[in-house]
């Protein structure tokens, strides 16, 4: 088996986790910040990302919700991307973890783990974690902030 590699962003809300878990669990607050999706806080659910098609990937992402703990975790698979085109490093059949913890300041401490990449993914865990690591904290924070 080859050795896999994983995304790892800890961000730092001001928000609780009850709401935080709002906006990683809701569907229309989750497209607020990420992208549109019937996802459903339930193991076994299948659910889509869409977005955009880009060189490389149709838009899609399957998953399947393999974990929740209500305002703790909640881990995802996350599936998607072509065998077909060069150089863009097959599909992907990774795995997404959302951990939530209390700061002292009564907000969250959150935690993604984006599990999985082989090193035929180089492409897509480049892309990804600057992705992860981008201005995703502002934007979940304006979600919030409307809450």
């Amino acid at each position: 088996m080859s050795e896999t590699q994983s995304i790892v962003v800890k961000y730092e809300l001001a928000q609780p986790p009850e709401k935080v878990w709002r906006a990683l669990t809701e569907p229309k607050l989750l497209a607020a910040w990420l992208m549109d999706n019937d996802i459903a806080p339930i193991v076994g659910h299948r659910f889509q990302f869409r977005a955009q098609p880009v060189p490389g990937w149709d838009g899609v992402v399957d998953c399947e919700v393999l974990e929740v703990v209500t305002f703790e975790r909640l881990s995802y698979s996350w599936r998607g991307g072509s065998d077909e085109l060069e150089g863009y490093g097959g599909k992907l059949d990774t795995v997404v973890t959302w951990t939530l913890e209390k700061s002292a300041s009564g907000g969250t401490l959150l935690e993604l783990n984006h599990s999985g990449f082989t090193p035929k993914n180089a492409f897509a865990f480049e892309n990804l974690g600057k992705g992860w690591r981008g201005k995703l904290a502002e934007r979940i924070e304006r979600v919030l902030t409307e809450l």
